[in-house]
């Protein structure tokens, strides 16, 4: 071995403790495989040799950081000077780009879900999606952070994306232009009176701040208000704080989540303080494949503590929570360091959640009227002298048949609650 190879062989004989120098051949715990840093320091200097194009040595050194993080699981990875950047962006909501989450399966790139209102959703990419193409580039080979980079750009700048699409015949190109992402976490609307939206695009510092104002403006709008429906679809999660808030604010009080992991610094608990902003009110949460972690933590609490009732389709399934840890002071890795778990101790890792009522989104067409009499085509009917009420602006059931199917149950609760309350009555 040369003498740089000596040294990177040592170094890591040093990493493993004074133990591993009186290592033999065997693995046994506690010590370094000696077999395998060899190979490494022969690889690595067998690279630095040999390979068609000189590279750095610093550069190898981050490289084979890198493929070691990325090696274990598809949320741990090595964070660069831009990569911590870009992580501070995300967690204000703030960045430049495509406006999409994406992870690494099979070596492609794919899609866990568009951001609302970004140039991915609007050039109609879609949870699942596979992208094997960047422009020109393969994406097979590369590492996530490497396609990553690439999507980023200027505003007003084009990028060309090859997708695969399940049931889709072969594979297709989709132009994207990219911009400036400002994601907007929690937005609010009233559906009809007495019934609230509130959709949160993913979980960022002040979420849990903005959802319990959302709500404050409904009842104070709407004294009358009768229920909420909270839409986690294609919510990537965020910050682990921001979703055990949201819960806060509806949950009276008891466990939110809870992780697990090898350190005792990765052991913790979450619970809810008392006072519940809705005081009981029907909840109703919108879930599909592309809500992943935050959002499934919100989800199981709920669903849990029988505060909601879960509509839509199973979630993402990512149970796992991320630990940034510093390596100097402009890098570090991201690292997998627990698992969590909902109140009732599931761990949802691979599984998701699973949806209270299944409804999954289709494409609604309605059916002419037949022509039927009805009492006001009658010669002489008696006219009604209560104002007709306001009809809904957007047509659910064609727009969106999910967000239709958990306004009609929010309806249903309500009439039940109703229902229960003046049975208690004296």
């Amino acid at each position: 071995m040369n003498s740089l190879s000596k040294l990177l062989f040592f170094a890591f004989l040093l990493l493993s403790g004074a133990t591993a120098f009186a290592a033999t051949e065997q693995e046994d715990n506690g010590r370094m495989p000696l077999d395998e840093l060899r190979r490494f320091t022969q690889a690595f200097d067998q690279i630095r040799q040999a390979y068609v194009e000189e590279i750095d040595d610093k550069e190898l050194l981050e490289m084979a950081i890198s493929g070691l993080l990325s090696s274990l699981d598809p949320h741990s990875a090595y964070l660069n000077e831009t990569d911590f950047q870009d992580l501070e962006e995300h967690t204000t909501g703030e960045f430049g780009g495509l406006g999409i989450e994406v992870g690494m399966e099979g070596g492609f790139i794919k899609v866990i879900t568009p951001i609302d209102d970004t140039p991915a959703e609007r050039a109609g990419i879609q949870t699942g999606d596979l992208i094997i193409k960047l422009d020109e580039q393969l994406v097979q080979g590369m590492s996530l952070s490497e396609a990553i980079e690439i999507m980023r750009g200027p505003k007003g700048s084009k990028l060309k994306l090859t997708i695969v699409r399940p049931n889709r015949d072969g594979p297709f190109e989709v132009e994207v232009i990219r911009d400036v992402i400002q994601v907007h976490s929690v937005r609010s609307r009233i559906l009809e009176p007495g019934f609230g939206y509130v959709r949160i695009a993913q979980f960022q510092e002040n979420t849990g701040t903005s959802f319990r104002q959302a709500l404050e403006n409904f009842t104070k709008d709407d004294p009358n208000l009768k229920g909420v429906i909270l839409d986690l679809r294609n919510n990537p999660g965020g910050l682990l704080n921001a979703s055990v808030e949201v819960v806060d604010t509806l949950l009276d009080q008891g466990l939110v989540v809870y992780t697990e992991g090898r350190l005792n610094t990765s052991n913790a608990k979450y619970y809810a303080k008392p006072g519940d902003i809705l005081n009981g009110l029907p909840v109703v949460v919108l879930i599909n494949e592309g809500s992943a972690s935050a959002a499934e933590i919100v989800a199981g609490a709920l669903q849990d503590h029988n505060r909601a009732v879960i509509l839509g389709t199973s979630s993402f399934g990512k149970g796992s929570v991320q630990t940034v840890i510093p390596l100097g002071e402009r890098r570090g890795i991201k690292l997998t360091t627990a698992r969590y778990f909902t109140p009732s101790k599931r761990s949802i890792q691979a599984e998701g959640i699973q949806p209270n009522i299944v409804v999954k989104p289709a494409e609604v067409r309605l059916l002419e009227s037949r022509g039927q009499i009805k009492e006001e085509n009658l010669a002489g009917h008696l006219s009604n002298t209560e104002s007709p009420q306001a009809e809904v602006a957007d047509d659910l059931s064609q727009e969106d048949n999910q967000l239709y199917e958990a306004l009609n149950l929010l309806k249903g609760l309500n009439i039940f609650t109703s229902a229960k309350k003046h049975q208690k009555a004296p």
